[in-house]
């Protein structure tokens, strides 16, 4: 028999397994370890010495470095994971009002130009290039019938 037939007989399913299993443990450990990091230089209450500290206990001393700070700040850790989620929920959530807000404005200035076409001050060709920058979003109804105004000379 040739070396790779051998190789699946010197290695046993329970060995694979234990090799498996030390994997996965040496993965979640690298998981745990990125975590810390990334929370250590989140975290606003450290001062520069105590994130550098903290940091430099994790890098040379890595398992009990790891294991000391979630001994000590690990309740804090979901506290400010928390947190930190709102805040960027809030942030999003301002943003879509924000966003959504800009749509009716749009409504608005398209109403405020139908009136000013009524009342017969622009237009209806002035009142469709108004109608067209709106859409488009270049610019209020004011300056697009002021553009409007100019433009219909030639």
């Amino acid at each position: 028999m040739d070396a790779q037939t051998y190789l699946a007989y010197d290695y046993p399913l329970l060995g694979a397994f234990w090799t498996m299993l030390m994997i996965f443990l040496w993965v979640m450990w690298l998981v745990l370890l990125f975590r810390i990091v990334t929370d250590i230089f989140r975290d606003d209450g450290l001062n520069g010495w105590s994130k550098a500290g903290w940091l430099v206990f994790c890098v040379v001393l890595p398992f009990l470095g790891v294991f000391v700070y979630v001994i000590v700040r690990g309740r804090n850790m979901g506290l400010r994971e928390t947190t930190r989620a709102r805040a960027q929920q809030e942030q999003f959530d301002a943003y879509i009002r924000k966003t959504a807000a800009g749509g009716s404005s749009s409504v608005d200035e398209l109403a405020r130009l139908s009136e000013i076409r009524n009342r017969g001050a622009i237009t209806d060709e002035e009142f469709r290039r108004a109608k067209e920058l709106v859409l488009s979003g270049h610019g209020p109804a004011g300056d697009s019938g002021r553009a409007g105004t100019g433009t219909s000379a030639h």
